[in-house]
């Protein structure tokens, strides 16, 4: 595998009752690898997301994902649809 395709998986989907590991680009494919792993066996998977697209990652520091008020933004561009 090249340093570039182990770069684009991104997700990494783990099951907590075997050694079922799969790594893949996208959320999408996650959630497929993960539902059919759980519906297959009965087990109980879960993922890591190793990293973000930085627009993902900006909504998600200015909306305050963190669970601190204070890391959130209220000056956001991604708050004009509110009502002034």
């Amino acid at each position: 595998m090249t340093a570039n395709a182990a770069s684009d998986e991104n997700v990494v989907v783990e099951c907590r009752d075997c050694a079922f590991r799969e790594a893949v680009r996208n959320l999408g494919r996650a959630r497929v690898a993960l539902d059919d792993h759980e519906t297959a066996t009965g087990h109980e998977a879960d993922w890591e997301i190793r990293h973000v697209a930085a627009g993902v990652e900006r909504a998600g520091a200015d909306a305050g994902v963190c669970g601190d008020e204070s890391c959130s933004n209220p000056e956001t561009p991604l708050l004009d649809y509110r009502e002034e």
